[in-house]
């Protein structure tokens, strides 16, 4: 994004790209006749490119992805079509989660036939998979799949196991006699100079310590669609979520608070790492905010005829004027970037609930189910809600802008406000977005809460600190549409009562049964049995809480990255659990 005013450069620095760096070293006569294997974050075309171009140099060379190489493995070198099975035994992590390297194969089994993928842990922490292919005619083929890794400190200096560069060299095929070592690849090199030039500067010691950090990165990257499924081995998203969190965990550190804690306000985090470069580029800057240059480069959209029609998320200007075509009592607040959260209010005779959509900017579903259910319940002149579909206008602002170079990237920078906090958490003033929800439970006199979210439509990992989300493992993978409930000392048996109801419900809608079966189904067979309750088939859990009104129904929504026909879908759900819950509420609430 280009600002009008200039901003703080932190870092302006170009890299060697790693894969030049190795084709030059092994063009050398010296080499010829050698076996270099090598393991780095690039994709198949570049990697088989390289190895020719070595080839006619005299030298065997094979490359292979550092990034997920077991999945990346079966890619490049397996022949699926005549796969009758494969029994995978992986190494048991010794660093974060037991079941890591399991957790890595995500998600191989939509790859082969229907339960053709076995996995078995091993006792040791080798790291390589043992792979047994089962092919026709009897015939077994005996594979064994390296998964370079190094122990480091990551940005909160808690010890972590990721996956790294490695260079493996001998005089003869399989051999590592000349060369055997660790390689800090210009992937992992981009991602430790950006943290320690945030590191080196001198920050002030009262937040928000910025307006906006930018870290724009070029470098070549891949994008690697896995058939048959939603998934992308992306190495951009991965390296965006990965300087996301780490920031925010440097920055937690630095404010004296601890690691995961949402109320910390740095300011706006906004990684924009772009591929398709012959060389890598880091530069870190401190910019100020321009919202109006930032709305400025949203791309118009044709609006739809009717709100179900939606297949993508809908533009600021087109969620305020459905608001305003319809009567009711207004009120709202403005964000930290000067933005209004638009709140409506319809008085009537029945028990009141909040809805509300956006708190998490990129789960974009919510947003059009809070809005389709509010259209439906207006029409009723009985119903009582009060409505804010967009709770987060900076952070959704965000989003649009980061899905104009990566519109299928989860995008978590987004998440946040502008002053990088959760609106939820906010304690003291200014309340900025947090008003707004305060109004509504004060207008209203709701106790039911009905918060819709979403979370990510394939995998989230952060490669460079440990693989696996740091305090957001259970969210790692999708696992179909779930449920959570929370509710204050003394509500617990009407909330149980809703959540009961709102789940048999939901069994009517068509087509989620099976998309929650066909999702948990990959799920347990990477991550085992899932970890909620099952209601009528929806997945939940439950908890007590002292946030807001007395009982809230969040859902969860597989929902970022999806458009078309999915986001559609994801909607279609958000709707029917808010008209489900509204409708419920009516005989369960106090």
């Amino acid at each position: 994004m280009t600002h009008t005013t200039a901003g703080t450069t932190l870092l302006d620095l170009s890299l060697e790209r790693t894969l030049d760096q190795w084709v030059q070293r092994f063009s050398q006569p010296e080499w010829r006749g050698r076996y270099v294997e090598g393991w780095l974050f690039e994709g198949q075309a570049a990697r088989r490119a390289a190895e020719q171009r070595l080839a006619a140099l005299g030298v065997q060379a094979r490359f292979h992805s550092a990034y997920k190489p077991l999945v990346q493995h079966f890619i490049d070198n397996v022949g699926r079509a005549q796969l009758l099975a494969a029994h995978v035994r992986y190494p048991t992590a010794q660093l974060g989660p037991a079941q890591r390297f399991r957790l890595e194969a995500y998600p191989l089994a939509a790859l082969l036939p229907e339960g053709a993928l076995t996995l078995e842990a091993r006792t040791d922490a080798l790291p390589h998979y043992d792979v047994q292919l089962q092919l026709p005619g009897g015939k077994c083929l005996t594979q064994r799949v390296h998964t370079p890794n190094r122990r480091h400190a990551d940005a909160s200096g808690a010890p972590a196991l990721s996956p790294t560069g490695w260079l493996r060299v001998g005089s003869m095929a399989g051999a590592a006699d000349l060369l055997d070592c660790a390689v800090s690849t210009d992937y992992e090199q981009a991602f430790a100079q950006a943290l320690h030039a945030v590191r080196a500067h001198p920050w002030p010691e009262r937040e928000p310590y910025f307006e906006r950090l930018q870290l724009r990165i070029d470098l070549p990257g891949y994008e690697q669609p896995i058939a048959g499924t939603d998934e992308v081995i992306s190495t951009a998203e991965a390296l965006h979520e990965d300087l996301y969190f780490s920031l925010l965990e440097f920055f937690q550190q630095h404010s004296g608070r601890p690691v995961g804690d949402r109320r910390l306000q740095p300011g706006q985090i906004v990684p924009d790492i772009r591929t398709g470069a012959s060389a890598v580029r880091v530069l870190l800057s401190l910019q100020p905010f321009d919202a109006a240059a930032q709305d400025a480069l949203a791309a118009p959209q044709s609006p739809p005829p009717s709100l179900a029609e939606l297949d993508c998320p809908p533009a600021p200007d087109y969620i305020a004027q459905t608001l305003q075509a319809w009567p009711a009592e207004r009120f709202g607040a403005r964000t930290r970037q000067g933005r209004s959260v638009w709140g409506l209010y319809r008085r009537g005779t029945q028990r009141p609930v909040f809805i509300s959509a956006g708190q998490h900017a990129n789960e974009t579903s919510g947003v059009v189910g809070a809005l389709r259910a509010a259209d439906l319940l207006r029409q009723d002149d009985s119903a009582h809600f009060a409505l804010i579909a967009l709770e987060n206008p900076d952070g959704y602002a965000l989003h649009r802008e980061l899905c104009r170079q990566h519109s299928g990237h989860m995008h978590h920078a987004a998440r946040y406000t502008a002053l990088g906090d959760d609106v939820e958490y906010r304690e003291s003033a200014p309340l900025y977005e947090r008003e707004a929800r305060q109004q509504a439970l004060a207008l209203s006199g709701a106790q039911l809460h009905v918060n819709l979210h979403g979370y990510p439509a394939h995998e989230w990992t952060r490669p460079l600190s440990g693989y696996v989300p740091r305090g957001f493992e259970q969210w790692m993978l999708p696992k179909g549409f779930f449920l959570i409930l929370r509710h204050h000392a003394g509500w617990q048996q009407p909330a149980r009562a809703l959540l009961e109801a709102v789940c048999e419900r939901l069994r009517q809608v068509p087509g989620l049964a099976e998309f929650n079966a066909r999702q948990r189904a990959l799920y347990e067979q990477h991550a085992g049995p899932l970890p909620f309750e099952l209601l009528h088939g929806i997945a939940c859990t439950q908890a007590q809480t002292s946030h807001d009104a007395p009982v809230t129904l969040i859902t969860e929504f597989p929902d970022e990255t999806v458009s078309g026909a999915p986001f559609r879908f994801a909607h279609l759900v958000q709707m029917h659990t808010v008209l489900a819950a509204v409708q419920a509420w009516q005989q369960i609430g106090p």
